[in-house]
C-alpha cells in the first residue's frame, strides 16, 4: 500500500508540474508585395514608419545610429551617430520626439524628431532590446519573457507582463511594433514574428518569415526590424545587414 501511495503522489506531482499547453496558436505565412533596397552596413535594431518617414535605429558599439529613410527608395536622408561605447537598440516616435534605447548601457535617449538631435537622457535597469508605443504607454523588451511598460514622457516603468506561447514563457523577444492594440515582435535568432496581446501576454499568432532570408546572408545576421504601414494591414520587415526591406502581408496558411 505504501508503494502504491508513493506512486500516486509521483504521478500527481508530475501532472501538476507539466506546463499547460493551451490551444495551439495559429501559424501564418507571408506574402511579399514589394521590396526596397537596404543598406547592408545597417545592423538593424529598430524600424518604424511614421508620416511618410521610415526611422531606423542601428547597433554595434562605435557604429550605432538613428536614421531617417525614404520608405520608397531606402535612401538615407539623415543620420546621427551614438557616441561610443553606446550600443543602439529599438526606437519609437512619441509626438515630436523619438526614444532610442541602448542594449546594456541602461540609457534611453530622447531626440527631436525633425533634427534627430538629443534632447535628454534617462537611465533604466536591465537590458534594452525593442521599443514601441501602444497608445498612452511604451512597450519595451529586454530579451527575456517579459515586456515592460513605460511612461512615454518620463520613461519610468509602470508595469510588466510575461509573454507566453501555448502557456509556456517565450524568451528572446526582440524588436517590437505596436499596432491596433497588439504587439508584433521579432524573436532573436529566429525567422519568426509573433503577435502578442500586451494586456494578457498571450501570443495570438506566429508568422514564419524564413522565405525572406537572403541566401547569401550569414545566420548571425538575423531577421530584425518590423514596421507597420499605417492605414493598411501591411508591414515592412528586414534583418541585420540585409540588402532588402520587404513590404509584406501576413496570411493564414
Amino acid at each position: 500500500m505504501r508503494w502504491l501511495l508513493i506512486a500516486l503522489v509521483v504521478v500527481a506531482s508530475a501532472a501538476c508540474t507539466t506546463p499547460p499547453s493551451g490551444p495551439e496558436q495559429p501559424r501564418k505565412g507571408v506574402e511579399v508585395l514589394g521590396t526596397i533596397p537596404h543598406d547592408t552596413s545597417a545592423f538593424t535594431q529598430g524600424l518604424e514608419l511614421v508620416d511618410g518617414v521610415l526611422y531606423e535605429g542601428t547597433g554595434l558599439e562605435g557604429q550605432s545610429e538613428l536614421r531617417r529613410l525614404d520608405p520608397t527608395t531606402g535612401e538615407v536622408k539623415q543620420q546621427v551617430e551614438l557616441p561610443s561605447p553606446l550600443f543602439g537598440e529599438g526606437v519609437t516616435v512619441v509626438g515630436a520626439h523619438i526614444w532610442q534605447i541602448t542594449w546594456r548601457d541602461g540609457i534611453a535617449i530622447r531626440r527631436d524628431r525633425e533634427t534627430l538631435a538629443e534632447v535628454k537622457r534617462v537611465t533604466y535597469d536591465g537590458e534594452g532590446w525593442g521599443l514601441c508605443r501602444d497608445g498612452g504607454r511604451l512597450v519595451m523588451s529586454d530579451g527575456t519573457e517579459e515586456l515592460r511598460f513605460r511612461d512615454p514622457e518620463t520613461f519610468d516603468e509602470t508595469g510588466r507582463v510575461t509573454v507566453k506561447r501555448n502557456g509556456i514563457p517565450l524568451v528572446r523577444i526582440n524588436e517590437l511594433e505596436c499596432v491596433g492594440g497588439r504587439v508584433w515582435a521579432n524573436l532573436w535568432q529566429s525567422d519568426e514574428v509573433v503577435q502578442i496581446d500586451p494586456n494578457s501576454g498571450d501570443v495570438l499568432a506566429t508568422v514564419d518569415l524564413s522565405p525572406l532570408r537572403p541566401a547569401d546572408v550569414p545566420k548571425s545576421d538575423v531577421l530584425n526590424g518590423i514596421a507597420a504601414v499605417p492605414g493598411t494591414d501591411e508591414f515592412l520587415v528586414t534583418g541585420k545587414n540585409w540588402p532588402t526591406i520587404f513590404r509584406v502581408r501576413f496570411r493564414t496558411g
